[in-house]
């Protein structure tokens, strides 16, 4: 039985020894050196963000407008139905009491006024 096993080496971090802490704590994190300048981004870094964040808010924009024009197509629709039934049953209640031939002319001549009209 020859067996041979590499020792492992372990990670850079855990190799470290800090030593005792001064304060004595030495269950808290050691804290890293305090650096202002470190978090801040490139101008390219920053305007490539404003870029990305300009297409997504159009997208956003382009995909609600679609939806409210869907919306609108829906209800105008319903309007449109409502009003057909009710010229429908009001003609119906005109040839009720009319003739359906009279009925007939005046929903013509209601057709032309609404040409002229609009």
């Amino acid at each position: 039985m020859s067996a041979t096993t590499a020792p492992v080496a372990p990670s850079a971090a855990a190799a470290q020894p800090y030593g005792m802490r001064k304060n004595g704590k030495q269950w808290h994190e050691v804290k890293k050196p305090f650096r202002p300048t470190s978090g801040l981004t490139s101008y390219e870094k920053r305007a490539k963000q404003r870029e990305a964040m300009e297409a997504m808010k159009s997208k956003e924009k382009e995909m609600k407008d679609e939806k409210e024009a869907e919306r609108k197509r829906r209800t105008q629709a319903i309007v449109d139905k409502k009003a057909a039934k009710a010229e429908k049953e009001r003609y119906a209640a005109l040839e009720a009491k009319m003739h359906r031939k009279r009925v007939e002319r005046l929903k013509r001549r209601e057709k032309r006024n609404k040409m002229l009209n609009s």
